[in-house]
């Protein structure tokens, strides 16, 4: 420890507050430092004009370190008072890359993550002034969007990188009523305005996206959304046709992928195929030739079990035809090739402006709901792997309320979703698909999930559970902003990762009232002081009950 006296550092420097030094440092490590702050100083900075030197010394707030020509920045992480009179206030810090410095004014002229050199014990910690940060945040050229406002000051724009934000997965967390859909409805609006071409398909299963992206996307739904089920792999047909659990499931299995095959053999496309046709290829085929068949076997009499699993699979296939939930699935008597069409249609080839498709899923019966949604996000990873013969169309998935889709082991109830979901985050960059998770209790989440997204933006959490989650997940470089995170106002996030040039507090842009998401919570106060209209509201509310439509 320096035995240079903290009250001798005020005046060393150029004048002014971003010139005169804060503290010294007392200890190195591979990632950060110790340091001791003078209260003198802080107390001096605290008064500074300028918002960057006013936060000096703070949790949170970044500090400057001279190494040679360049400056060394860092993130204060904790502080507390030390032990003897002399040794001020005492901080650790982590480092976050490093400037070059202007020869004329000493501020940082450039940066860049990592660090070469090290300073040694004794070196000065000077203040970082909103200069600093323009230079810091402004980026190396890379393609960007602007999201909000860095904290805590007054001018200085946050951007993502996207292709770095995108490229490598993002997830978005925050407890209920923190403002975490607006966001995100802001992100996906400064990316569609960013790449009008773009092909970006969202899972929603609340119907709260369709009033945000009406003008600037196509909305998918069960009134207008056609998902042939001749699409669906082996997989996807048990979980919707079978019903029986145990051993009767395993028989019941084995007769359904033995009907479905000779069903899809029976298709046109198995001439111009060359036969090449399994059990999981998505060629179209009739469900008359599907029963007729289901019904041959039952009829044999060297079949292997009772008629009673044929007798199940038929009863659930008449139940769901019968049910006008399902005709999103099961529509009309003609099946056609319409394969290019449906993809085209989901996945905006081409764009033609409009480069997002909100697939609300609220209308989906409950019990088939994560099956659709492993559907769609197959159908997704599925196309990328095929594709890849072809020049690249990178797709972005997004799925809310992920923890439905990607539980952890203790909530798996053994549905598909969870492990495409899953594959996509592990191997999806290496196919051009990116993976939006949007979650309000990443505890939740399947384990090693999180840790494969490359950008974190963190929102309130209230939950200490769901704060150690993400604790767990950050970088180091990250962890001074981590006790900020129950202390966040609404639309406020520590955003770190690969899509941000080093870990920032940011609090959101507004957004315009007719592309906000409908998440907004009903005011109590207001509703239940109003009367009038409540028979014919019920009366509507039961039509629509009734015909299962909006």
């Amino acid at each position: 420890m320096t035995d240079m006296p903290l009250q001798g550092m005020v005046g060393h420097g150029i004048a002014g507050n971003s010139g005169a030094p804060l503290g010294v440092v007392l200890e190195i490590s591979g990632s950060g430092s110790l340091v001791a702050f003078d209260p003198q100083r802080l107390a001096e900075c605290a008064s500074d004009a300028d918002p960057a030197i006013a936060m000096s010394g703070q949790v949170g707030s970044q500090i400057r370190i001279r190494v040679g020509s360049t400056w060394l920045l860092a993130s204060v992480r904790n502080q507390k008072q030390g032990r003897r009179g002399d040794e001020g206030i005492l901080a650790a810090i982590d480092f976050l890359g490093e400037g070059s410095a202007n020869r004329l004014t000493g501020e940082i002229n450039t940066f860049r993550r990592g660090v070469t050199n090290y300073p040694m014990p004794g070196a000065m910690v000077y203040p970082a002034s909103t200069r600093d940060l323009v230079a810091v945040y402004a980026g190396d050229g890379r393609n960007a969007i602007e999201i909000g406002r860095v904290h805590p000051t007054r001018d200085i724009r946050a951007s993502l990188y996207i292709d770095q934000f995108l490229g490598k997965h993002f997830a978005l967390l925050g407890s209920t009523g923190t403002g975490k859909s607006t966001s995100l409805a802001l992100i996906l609006h400064r990316i569609c305005e960013a790449a009008p071409q773009g092909h970006i398909l969202m899972i929603d299963p609340h119907g709260e996206y369709a009033s945000a992206f009406r003008e600037t996307g196509l909305i998918l739904d069960v009134s207008n959304l056609q998902l042939p089920y001749w699409m669906m792999n082996f997989e996807e047909h048990c979980e919707i046709l079978l019903s029986s659990h145990g051993d009767n499931r395993q028989i019941d299995a084995e007769i359904l992928g033995r009907c479905l095959l000779q069903a899809r053999q029976k298709s046109r496309l198995s001439e111009s195929l060359g036969g090449r046709i399994t059990v999981d290829s998505p060629v179209p085929y009739l469900l008359s030739d599907f029963q007729a068949i289901l019904q041959s076997e039952m009829g044999k009499l060297d079949k292997a079990t009772t008629s009673a699993p044929f007798t199940r699979i038929r009863g659930r296939l008449d139940e769901l035809k019968a049910d006008p939930r399902y005709n999103f699935l099961f529509s009309g008597m003609l099946v056609g090739d319409t394969m290019v069409e449906v993809l085209g249609r989901m996945f905006r080839l081409p764009a033609r402006g409009q480069p997002i498709s909100i697939m609300d899923v609220s209308g989906v019966p409950s019990e088939i709901t994560s099956t659709v949604v492993a559907m769609m996000s197959r159908l997704v990873f599925d196309f990328a792997i095929w594709a890849r013969e072809e020049k690249t169309r990178p797709l972005l998935l997004v799925c809310e309320e992920a923890h439905r889709y990607v539980p952890n082991e203790k909530n798996a109830e053994g549905s598909s979703v969870g492990r495409i979901l899953s594959r996509i985050a592990k191997e999806g960059r290496k196919y051009g698909v990116s993976l939006g998770l949007i979650t309000q209790r990443p505890s939740d989440l399947a384990e090693g999930v999180l840790s494969q997204c490359g950008t974190i933006i963190a929102m309130r959490l209230n939950n200490e559970r769901d704060q150690a989650f993400v604790r767990a997940a950050m970088p180091e470089g990250a962890r001074g902003f981590l006790d900020s995170i129950p202390a966040l106002r609404n639309r406020e996030c520590i955003i770190c990762g690969e899509g941000v040039s080093i870990p920032m507090r940011v609090a959101f842009d507004d957004l315009e009232e007719h592309k906000r998401p409908a998440s907004s919570d009903p005011s109590f106060s207001e509703l239940w002081s109003e009367a009038g209209d409540e028979l014919e509201m019920v009366q509507r509310t039961v039509q629509r009950w009734r015909t299962q439509g909006r």
